[in-house]
């Protein structure tokens, strides 16, 4: 009985007839859609994870391999050793000194042999090279005193050794250039302003939204100490790998974003945090993109910021990233800076918040374009914030897929709206001619 049953379903659903008996379930007890030789679930693909050219943490995701001339490395062997991981630096700079004591205690003990001060040490009336020198633990010791000047005051060169007076002007001499070097690099490395960094934030995403009748990408930055970054500036490279007329395929091309070089914006006074804004224009690799090239191609915005360490004076740079799918189409961020009683207030749990806002979905130059014709301008100062309402870029986004071939498609629409009584603010700017410039007064 229920396999005639379910033959019964099975023939009334291959013939488009809803079984009567069958009730239809709530929307999250639905059982998932099923693919069948009938049936197709038409998606599109999910983007494969890409990787990182530059981490969101600033680091490089690069390694050199294949390096043959590694002498290079030690035509530079100061920033070589600055540059090596802490557990390094501290393996080589106790090891340089051990070796360094090693050798000349070495030698304060050859000396002592040959001068047979090992043998006759204990005998009276005999002028050793070093007193108190008997044993090799005893020169080592001799060494680390002498470079270290320490200075116990048991064991002292005499005046009838030359060759150890020459010995230890040479060690005064050698152990000075090893302080000065090690000592320099832990310094140095110390006082690195890498850390520093990692008070400089950078916003997760990046947003593209309308502003000032424009396009632009936006991402935001702040610092958050109080001691600022004096004479800090920012700038944007566009890594994307693309092919020239001729064939050649180039990896990882980089492109430069203007941020304000131009007009002096991208020089920042960063007291609070500041959201950076790249108008995308002619000159912009984003001017022809849509919202659907945008979500098809692969892409990523290394962001640096770079500026002096108030405090040291020594320059900081902090660097993130944003891949393709960290750029959001349609949303703005949300405000953090709030005036108190006295002072003006940071609200850093707002930091990475944005907003959705009405944004067309065209391309910048089609916006442009739908701008310098003047239809849409009177009305691009009343948008709402609320995604859910109906603005004019829903206009713009069907004006921007209609033929710009087919003028007389907005006047019949015109004229049947203005029978039908529908004529609003809208159809009335739509109706006025534009200003000579294409821009209002």
């Amino acid at each position: 009985m229920a396999g005639d049953s379910r033959i019964l379903m099975d023939h009334n659903m291959e013939i488009g007839v809803t079984p009567a008996q069958v009730k239809k379930l709530p929307k999250h007890l639905r059982e998932a859609q099923i693919s069948t030789e009938r049936t197709h679930l038409i998606s599109d693909p999910p983007k494969k994870p890409r990787q990182r050219y530059v981490q969101k943490d600033g680091k490089c995701n690069v390694h050199h391999g294949n390096v043959q001339e590694t002498y290079r490395y030690l035509s530079d062997l100061f920033t070589t050793l600055v540059d090596l991981r802490w557990r390094l630096s501290l393996f080589i700079f106790t090891l340089v000194y051990i070796v360094n004591w090693l050798f000349f205690g070495f030698l304060w003990w050859l000396i002592a042999l040959i001068r047979g001060d090992l043998v006759h040490a204990d005998e009276e009336g005999w002028t050793p090279c070093v007193e108190n020198l008997n044993s090799f633990v005893s020169a080592f010791l001799f060494s680390i005193e002498t470079e270290t000047t320490i200075g116990y005051g048991y064991r002292v060169i005499t005046e009838k050794c030359p060759e150890g007076i020459i010995l230890l002007l040479v060690q005064a001499i050698l152990g000075s250039i090893v302080n000065a070097m090690m000592v320099g690099c832990m310094f140095v490395k110390i006082s690195q302003p890498k850390n520093r960094a990692e008070t400089l934030m950078f916003s997760h995403n990046a947003v593209i939204s309308v502003r000032d009748n424009k396009m632009c990408l936006m991402f935001r930055v702040g610092d958050l100490r109080n001691s600022h970054i004096v004479e800090a500036s920012i700038r944007a490279k566009l890594i994307r790998s693309q092919q020239t007329k001729e064939g050649e395929f180039i990896p990882l091309n980089q492109t430069d974003i203007n941020i304000g070089f131009d007009t002096g914006d991208d020089r920042l006074f960063l007291v609070s945090p500041l959201i950076i804004s790249h108008e995308i224009n002619e000159r912009s690799p984003f001017w022809e993109m849509t919202l659907t090239q945008m979500e098809k191609e692969e892409f990523e915005i290394v962001v640096i910021l770079e500026g002096m360490v108030e405090a040291t004076g020594m320059t900081c740079q902090a660097r993130s990233s944003y891949l393709d799918t960290e750029v959001l189409w349609g949303y703005r961020f949300t405000p953090v800076l709030s005036l108190e009683k006295g002072f003006y207030e940071v609200d850093y749990n707002n930091f990475h918040d944005i907003y959705e806002t009405n944004t067309p979905t065209c391309s910048a130059k089609e916006f442009a374009a739908k701008l310098r014709d003047g239809p849409l301008l009177p009305q691009l100062s009343l948008l709402s914030p609320d995604p859910k309402t109906h603005s004019t870029f829903d206009a713009l986004n069907r004006l921007s897929e209609r033929d710009p071939l087919s003028p007389d498609v907005d006047k019949e629409e015109r004229d049947s709206r203005a029978d039908r009584g529908e004529t609003n603010g809208s159809a009335a700017a739509l109706e006025d001619p534009p200003l000579a410039d294409g821009l209002p007064g």
